[in-house]
């Protein structure tokens, strides 16, 4: 298993992907029930001394583990949009969606030599 790294920075993490949700609503990410409840059960599972405490792993494991199913889910979302099918395309629109250019005919259509 990966190292986790800092359970504040879970928390920031997990701030950050809330407030990436909350963007269209025009309301403050701190007014939500996500937030108090995420800064809540943080606070109630820190480790003050310096004994082993499976709860606060536990609590920095599955938070880790959401924070990276909101980051999957909006990488998605994004490449979805990008990428999605708009029906059909012309050959110049799909060479130029992979990066590619077609050749030019300095003649135009049926020209000869």
């Amino acid at each position: 298993m990966a190292a986790l790294g800092p359970p504040a920075r879970t928390l920031r993490g997990l701030l950050r992907e809330l407030r990436y949700m909350n963007a269209g609503t025009g309301r403050p990410y701190r007014d939500t029930a996500a937030y108090r409840y995420l800064v809540q059960a943080f606070r109630a599972h820190r480790v003050t001394s310096e004994k082993l405490c499976r709860a606060q792993h536990e609590l920095h494991f599955q938070a880790a583990t959401y924070l990276c199913l909101l980051r999957s889910v909006r990488e998605h979302v994004a490449l979805h949009q990008e990428f999605h099918g708009k029906g059909e395309r012309s050959v110049e629109e799909a060479a130029g969606l992979v990066g590619l250019k077609l050749p030019h005919q300095p003649g135009g259509k049926g020209w000869e030599p």
